[in-house]
């Protein structure tokens, strides 16, 4: 049971940073290494690990859902806690980041 709290956690963290890169790859002028930086300068780091924390939300319906189009699977509520409690140390980096 925590080794699936803690595969959850870790995919969710994982669901976020690829987010945040997504974004940043997609709608960013300049490369994820300095756009970091900048974000770091300017404040708007929280901002970007809040945009990255849209794939948690489909991450958590993913483990919670049963039926998958015509498929069947069983559900993962363990991991789906995982993923949750990766969500809310990304609002806790969030509220640190913005205020």
């Amino acid at each position: 049971m925590v080794i699936k709290i803690i595969k959850g956690f870790l995919l969710g963290l994982l669901a976020n940073f690829i987010g945040t890169y997504l974004y940043v790859y997609f709608f960013a002028p300049y490369s994820f290494e300095t756009m970091m930086e900048s974000a770091v300068e300017k404040g708007f780091m929280g901002g970007l690990i809040g945009l990255g924390a849209v794939l948690n939300l489909l991450l958590f319906f993913f483990f919670l859902t049963t039926k998958i189009y015509k498929f069947k699977k069983v559900a993962q509520p363990y991991e789906a806690r995982g993923v949750l409690m990766a969500t809310i140390l990304a609002a806790l980096a969030v509220m640190y980041f913005e205020f």
